[in-house]
């Protein structure tokens, strides 16, 4: 009786199942989702590929398969005995990739770091993870210091120390030589950011300038100076998030992984603000609510030659939104509230250390208003 059960059970298992045209790609019936099955160590394996959509399996099968064959292989060389640093870089991709607090970006920016260390270093990968000592990566340090800015060392660093942690965790050898390689010293970046009139006059020259979106790309650095909102953020704003009546905005990010914090906002229309969207929504009436309100996402090259034409520093997209926090900040407004606008979840402590001389000059300003009544 249960022999016969259990090969129901099988039966009815394979029936869910059904193969494509594509070798090693399957289609799980009840759900209508795509798998990879191979085989691997003797023995059959299915791993998901997320899609329903059989074009888009069909370029995920040969990288799900690469990457679990790897990923396999790693473990068996640890078994072995034989670990090596790549087995070891994949062993911490694999953990960067699961890692769901990790937003794409992050992730492939950890990719790329390692992608930075092996260029540097070209015969670390496939050493032998025993054999490299603590020299060794002091010395990698001394040459990777002169090459790259002191944030990317200080994230390349700790990408080494976690690729080596994979190699202490799995037993394949005892201390992390990369524990004690020291980091770089981050100065504060010296803010140059145009004046209010300065401002102004570049943006008027980008509107002038004759291509055939200039105006657009005006609005869109009024628009980041205006709000204060990330580059980003700013191409996923349209007309049903910008509420006229409470003169503000909904801030909600990549409808995905939302902002850089994971967390939607709201900001305050300032008056530039408020006037420039009503403005943009008279001349677009008949736009619907999903719309984008910005018309370009992205406007470097304007910038940079209307900042040579009226002889101003360049600046870049985040320089504006470093320009509404000075505005901001300048006009009184306090620190934990600008923080709050930007996004930050620190409680102000970022804007302090980057905006903290606005506040002191403001307060200085602030000071000469105080007397006890003495005449001079």
């Amino acid at each position: 009786m249960l022999a016969e059960q259990r090969m129901a059970r099988e039966e009815e298992q394979d029936a869910a199942w059904e193969s494509t045209a594509v070798q090693n790609l399957v289609r799980y019936r009840p759900a209508g989702t795509y798998y990879a099955r191979f085989r691997v160590g003797g023995r059959t394996v299915r791993q998901s590929l997320k899609t329903s959509v059989f074009s888009v399996a069909k370029q995920r099968l040969g990288d799900k398969i690469k990457e679990y064959r790897s990923r396999n292989e790693s473990a068996r060389a640890v078994t072995d005995g034989k670990m090596t640093v790549g087995d070891a870089v994949t062993a911490y991709q694999e953990k960067v990739r699961a890692n769901v607090s990790l937003k794409p970006r992050s992730k492939d920016y950890y990719h790329g770091l390692v992608d930075f260390i092996s260029r540097s270093w070209p015969a670390l990968f496939g050493s032998d993870v025993r054999k490299v000592s603590e020299r060794d990566c002091q010395e990698w340090l001394v040459k990777f210091q002169r090459q790259y800015a002191p944030s990317v060392v200080n994230n390349a660093i700790a990408t080494l120390r976690g690729v080596f942690a994979e190699a202490v965790n799995s037993g394949a050898r005892f201390g992390n030589p990369a524990a004690n390689l020291s980091r770089m010293r981050i100065r504060a970046k010296q803010l140059q950011l145009p004046s209010r009139e300065q401002f102004l006059r570049f943006v008027e020259k980008i509107r002038a300038a004759g291509a055939r979106q200039s105006k657009d790309c005006a609005n869109l650095v009024r628009f980041l100076a205006y709000s204060g909102v990330r580059l980003g953020e700013a191409r996923y704003i349209a007309w049903s998030d910008a509420n006229f009546e409470r003169r503000q905005l909904h801030v909600r990010g990549d409808p995905i992984t939302a902002t850089k914090n994971s967390e939607t906002r709201y900001v305050p229309m300032i008056p530039e603000l408020e006037q420039m969207l009503r403005e943009l929504r008279k001349e677009r009436p008949d736009e619907v609510a999903t719309a984008s309100i910005m018309r370009v996402f992205e406007c470097q090259n304007s910038m940079t030659h209307a900042a040579a034409k009226i002889g101003m520093k360049r600046i870049t997209h985040h320089d504006l939104r470093h320009l509404f926090a000075t505005i901001c900040i300048e006009s009184g407004v306090d620190i934990p509230t600008v923080s709050r606008w930007l996004g930050h979840k620190d409680g102000g402590a970022l804007c302090m250390k980057t905006y903290g001389h606005l506040r002191q000059d403001h307060s200085l300003a602030q000071a000469q208003r105080v007397s006890f009544g003495i005449a001079a």
